[in-house]
């Protein structure tokens, strides 16, 4: 009795999964990006799921979803990160394409053989002219100061409800409060967000919907100190920019000067060198010049005092 008992649980389990997803773990239903483009997809969970493994799946059917990437893992194009201290984990992708539209899941896994996985699925759109869009799907907005999101919708939604929600906490914001203002303009099928007044808090995962098809979009908030400090710090690599150019063209020339002098040195000893060979290629020749045969002298008589002399002639 007991096996029939785990089976029926099991079954019973698996069927509410199928017909109605969880709500243990959650996801948005319809995410449409454009053909190219990336999108990430914020799954969000229970406590009690922050030590379980996550992963993305795909497929139309939960029992027969095929898992695509687990989470701190990446696979070609997909990404998925855990947030333990948000509850919530994303799966972030890129270059998508048409085949790439179809049924997903954000999945927890239990690890129980009896205990199947929990998940909530997502239907995602890829197309060259998606239903909705937004020009950056990632805004950075100063504590204190404001921020706006522009979005566009395809016709046939002039007339769709829209709204801006809050993932956190599944909320969504009326069209005018005393911080959020959303501008609808129907003839050019365009939307405006504007929040002001912004606070730490506010930071984290926003999605646009028409009718029942929405695109996500990240805020991120950061104080007056930290701004103040990235324009400190750019104005510093703008300065050791120029230093390093300055450098790099001063000893550019000096490389230059001693190739030139260098050169110029080659140039002086190869013309020396030339002059020496000149004076190399003179031939020296010993000239001898023939002179008339001397005379002999007459023979005079000798004297007495002469007899004692011996002549001798020299050539």
């Amino acid at each position: 009795m007991r096996f029939y008992s785990l089976i029926s649980s099991l079954i019973l389990s698996v069927f509410l999964l199928f017909i109605s997803g969880s709500e243990s773990v959650r996801t948005l239903k319809h995410l449409t990006v454009r053909r190219g483009g990336s999108l990430t997809v914020p799954c969000l969970y229970e406590k009690k799921y922050k030590s379980n493994r996550k992963y993305w799946c795909k497929g139309e059917h939960w029992i027969s979803c095929r898992i695509v990437a687990y989470a701190n893992s990446s696979n070609t194009g997909i990404s998925v990160t855990d947030h333990p201290s948000q509850n919530m984990f994303t799966v972030d992708l890129k270059n998508l394409q048409d085949s790439d539209s179809g049924w997903y899941w954000c999945a927890v896994e239990i690890g129980g053989y009896w205990t199947p996985d929990d998940g909530d699925s997502v239907y995602l759109t890829v197309s060259s002219d998606p239903a909705v869009w937004v020009e950056n799907s990632t805004v950075i907005g100063q504590e204190g100061g404001g921020v706006s999101v522009q979005g566009y919708y395809s016709s046939g939604y002039e007339n769709e409800e829209k709204k801006w929600c809050r993932v956190k906490d599944w909320s969504c914001y009326p069209f005018q409060n005393s911080t959020v203002n959303i501008s609808d303009d129907k003839n050019n099928r365009s939307f405006r967000v504007e929040m002001i007044g912004l606070q730490k808090s506010d930071a984290g995962w926003y999605w646009f919907s028409a009718g029942d098809v929405g695109v996500t979009v990240h805020l991120t908030i950061t104080n007056t100190s930290e701004g103040e400090i990235s324009v400190e710090g750019a104005q510093q690599n703008e300065t050791m920019l120029a230093f390093f150019i300055t450098a790099g063209l001063l000893l550019l020339l000096i490389v230059l000067g001693l190739v030139i002098w260098k050169l110029h040195q080659r140039g002086k000893l190869a013309t020396s060198r030339g002059s020496d060979n000149c004076s190399d290629d003179v031939l020296y020749n010993n000239v001898v010049t023939r002179s008339e045969p001397e005379k002999q002298p007459k023979e005079v008589a000798p004297t007495d005092h002469e007899s004692r002399v011996i002549y001798s002639a020299v050539k």
